[in-house]
């Protein structure tokens, strides 16, 4: 008996070390390929690339701890860039508060479809981010709308640097330290972890569930709105495809970094891991030449896996 509590324990801590292991190891690998990966400037890029990789995978990893997803963090962080980039020439930094906004209004409003009319939050959210894609659309009509002139002195915040370091690895760390806080210390961190390991038993505590469900969506709407923005910054415009190429290593991030599907297990810091090792893998495939349609190839078998390793298959015995 004895024995088997000790292997558990084993499995336990070696599932917890997979992902920094698994980092480590791409890093190492990268390396040796290309030894040029492991400059300063390099870890610089690999840095600022993963920032806004990390904030649309953090506001996700809220929803998928609680045994939900959101397929619809890349069309409003799309849309959010559309809205900053019509409306920075009017309003100025007031623009950067209306786009964010705008994200935390999708979310709050596909998480309410979710809970009000009791549809999976896979459908929920896919049909949402159909909506605001199809709001992208039409408001830019269909086509990139540019940043340029006095416009770009309002991105500074986003494209400047200081101490050689790009001012979207700063963002990135305030969304940790805050996500973070959210997480650990809070009474939403701590029901939402409640809800995904438990719904039922939590709904007999008296929780209401619902509200939580609801926060949850709104705060990865407003985190993927933060991500439009960082992106309409730093390409100088915005578009209703801007995010498109970002929703499959958002996704594969939360659960690389070791957060469960199933929802109760995982933390944003994992999901920091799971973004440094997605971009380890898109940069190091960059040097090496691997095309940008076989990545998403490696994306998808890579979530697949990682799938595999982290759900807990008590909460599923048939899986359908």
């Amino acid at each position: 008996m004895q024995r088997t509590q000790n292997i558990r324990i084993s499995e336990q801590m070696l599932r917890q070390a997979a992902p920094v292991i698994t980092l480590l190891v791409m890093m190492v690998f990268v390396g040796i390929i290309t030894p040029e990966f492991l400059t300063i400037d390099s870890m610089i890029v690999l840095a600022t690339s993963t920032a806004t990789l990390f904030v649309l995978a953090a506001g996700a990893t809220f929803v998928i701890m609680l045994g939900g997803i959101d397929l619809s963090i890349q069309a409003i962080a799309s849309m959010c860039s559309v809205v900053l980039a019509l409306t920075l020439p009017n309003l100025g930094y007031l623009a950067f508060i209306l786009a964010i906004g705008a994200g935390l209004l999708a979310g709050t409003l596909s998480g309410l479809a979710h809970v009000r009319l009791r549809i999976p939050s896979f459908i929920a959210t896919l049909a949402a981010g159909g909506v605001w894609a199809g709001v992208a659309l039409i408001i830019s009509d269909a086509r990139a709308i540019a940043i340029s002139g006095a416009e770009r002195d309002y991105l500074n915040w986003i494209t400047g640097a200081t101490l050689g370091i790009p001012h979207e690895v700063f963002i990135g760390a305030l969304v940790l330290v805050v996500s973070v806080f959210l997480q650990r210390f809070t009474m939403f961190g701590r029901i939402s972890t409640a809800i995904g390991a438990g719904e039922a038993a939590t709904w007999s505590s008296g929780v209401r569930v619902n509200m939580y469900k609801v926060m949850a969506f709104a705060l990865s709407g407003l985190m993927a709105g933060l991500a439009g923005v960082i992106l309409a910054g730093r390409l100088s415009s915005g578009s209703p495809t801007l995010a498109d190429e970002f929703l499959l290593p958002a996704i594969a991030a939360v659960i690389v970094g070791g957060t469960a599907l199933t929802g109760g297990v995982g933390s944003v810091w994992r999901t920091l891991i799971g973004a440094l090792t997605i971009s380890v893998i898109r940069l190091g495939m960059t040097f090496i030449g691997v095309d940008i349609f076989a990545q998403q190839i490696i994306f998808g078998v890579m979530l697949m896996i990682a799938v595999a390793i982290t759900i807990d298959r008590s909460k599923i015995p048939i899986v359908k």
